[in-house]
C-alpha cells in the first residue's frame, strides 16, 4: 500500500514539475511575436531579420531536443532541464540588450538551445517514463495543457509589460519569471522511478536509433510533425504583425495568441483523453485536416475583432493537441526507455518546420508585402500531413512483444 502511494506521489510530483517548466517556457517562447515590430523598428531592419532570428530559435530547439533528450535518458531529466534553464536566462538577458542583427540572432539561438533543455523532449520523456501506460497519453496531455496555460497567461502579460514600460524592460521581467524554473527542475530528478520505466531492456542507444529510422511509421510520423511546426511558428511569430497590418487594435495580437493557448488546454486534454481510447494516428489525421479547413475559412471570411478571436479559439483546440498523440505513438511503438531521445528527433523535424514557418513568413512578406501565400501554404501542408499519417502502423515493435 505504501509502495503504491509512493509511486503515485512520485508520478504527481514529476507531472507538477514538468507542468510548471512548460508553463513558463511555452509562455515566454510564444511571446516572441509581440517583439517583431518593436525590435525590427529598433534595429531599423525589415521583418525578415527578426523572423530569421526566431526561426533560428525554433531550429536550435529542434537540434537541442534529441541532444538534451539523450542527456536526459543517460544522466537524468533534472540535470538536462537545469542546463536548459541556465541557457534560457542567458538568451533572454542578451535579447533585452540587442543593438545589431547579430545580437538578436545570437540571443535567439542561445534561448532556443536552452528551451530544448526545459521543453517537450525532456519533460514529456520524464512524464512518459514515470506514469503507467494506461494513463500515459492523458498525463502527457496534462503537461502540454500546462504549457498552453502559460501561453494564455504570459503572452498578454508580456504585451501589458511592453505597453507600460518598453520592450527591453519587459524582457528583463520575463527573465526574472524564467528563473523560477530552476526550482522545478528538481522534480524531474524523480522521473523514471515507476514500474513502467523499470522494465529491463538491453537495447543500446545506437540500436534504438537504428530501429526507429528503419520504421516507415516512425519516419512518416516525423515528417508529418514538420507541418505542425510550420503552422505553429508562422502563426505565433507573424499573427500579431498581420493583425497590425489590417489596422486592428494592438490588444488583438496578444489576446489572439492568449486565446489560442487557453483553448489549446481543452483541445489537448480532449484529444489526449481520446488518445488513450482510440487510434492516435487517426486522431492526428483528423487534427491536421481540420487545421487546413480552418485556414481556408480564415482566408475567405472578413477580418474583424470577432472573427479573429473566434479563429484563435478554434485554432487553439487544434494547436498542440498533436504533441501527446505523437509522443504517445512513439511510446507505444518503441517503449519508454529511449522515449526522450526518439521524441527529440521527431521534434527536430517539427522545429525544421518551425524554422521555415517563421523565416518564410518574414521573407515572403518582405518580397510581396502580404502573408497571403503563407496562409495557402499552411492549407496545403495540413492536408499533406493528414495523408502521411494514414499508413502509420500503431503497434509495438516485435522486440517489445517478445519481452512481454
Amino acid at each position: 500500500m505504501n509502495s503504491s502511494l509512493n509511486k503515485k506521489y512520485i508520478s504527481n510530483f514529476v507531472i507538477v514539475g514538468g507542468s510548471i517548466l512548460l508553463l513558463i517556457s511555452f509562455g515566454i517562447r510564444h511571446s516572441s511575436g509581440l517583439y517583431l515590430v518593436p525590435i525590427s523598428n529598433h534595429l531599423q531592419t525589415g521583418r525578415e531579420v527578426f523572423g530569421f532570428a526566431v526561426a533560428i530559435q525554433f531550429l536550435l530547439i529542434g537540434i537541442g531536443s534529441p541532444l538534451f533528450g539523450a542527456m536526459s535518458d543517460k544522466y537524468g531529466s533534472g540535470k538536462a532541464s537545469l542546463s536548459g534553464v541556465i541557457l534560457v536566462l542567458i538568451g533572454l538577458f542578451w535579447m533585452a540588450h540587442v543593438n545589431t542583427s547579430f545580437d538578436i540572432i545570437a540571443s535567439q539561438a542561445i534561448f532556443g538551445l536552452g528551451a530544448a533543455g526545459c521543453g517537450t523532449a525532456v519533460v514529456l520523456g520524464a512524464v512518459g517514463k514515470t506514469v503507467k501506460e494506461q494513463h500515459r497519453t492523458l498525463s502527457l496531455g496534462i503537461v502540454m495543457a500546462a504549457g498552453s496555460l502559460g501561453q494564455f497567461i504570459l503572452v498578454p502579460f508580456a504585451g501589458f509589460l511592453i505597453e507600460v514600460s518598453n520592450w527591453s524592460s519587459s524582457i528583463l521581467y520575463l527573465t526574472l519569471i524564467a528563473s523560477v524554473m530552476i526550482i522545478f527542475c528538481y522534480a524531474l530528478n524523480y522521473s523514471g522511478k515507476s514500474d513502467s520505466s523499470s522494465q529491463v531492456s538491453d537495447q543500446t542507444l545506437k540500436d534504438a536509433l537504428k530501429e526507429a529510422f528503419k520504421s516507415k511509421s516512425y519516419n512518416l510520423l516525423t515528417i508529418g510533425f514538420f507541418v505542425c511546426g510550420f503552422h505553429v511558428a508562422f502563426v505565433a511569430t507573424h499573427l500579431p504583425a498581420y493583425l497590425d497590418d489590417i489596422s486592428l487594435p494592438s490588444w488583438i495580437g496578444s489576446w489572439s495568441l492568449a486565446l489560442i493557448g487557453l483553448f489549446n488546454i481543452f483541445g489537448t486534454l480532449i484529444f489526449a483523453r481520446l488518445g488513450d481510447r482510440m487510434s492516435k494516428k487517426n486522431l492526428l489525421v483528423v487534427l491536421y485536416s481540420l487545421r487546413s479547413i480552418l485556414f481556408i475559412i480564415f482566408i475567405i471570411v472578413p477580418k474583424n475583432e470577432i472573427t479573429i478571436l473566434i479563429f484563435a479559439a478554434l485554432l487553439g483546440v487544434l494547436w498542440l493537441a498533436t504533441v501527446p498523440l505523437t509522443s504517445g505513438i512513439i511510446s507505444v511503438v518503441f517503449g519508454v526507455k529511449y522515449m526522450s531521445m526518439l521524441y527529440g528527433f521527431t521534434f527536430l523535424s517539427h522545429q525544421f518546420g518551425s524554422f521555415l514557418g517563421s523565416w518564410f513568413g518574414g521573407r515572403l512578406y518582405d518580397m510581396y508585402g502580404s502573408y497571403d501565400l503563407m496562409w495557402w501554404l499552411c492549407v496545403l501542408l495540413g492536408f499533406a500531413s493528414a495523408a502521411m499519417h494514414i499508413p502509420i502502423i500503431e503497434k509495438a515493435v516485435p522486440r517489445l512483444s517478445y519481452q512481454s
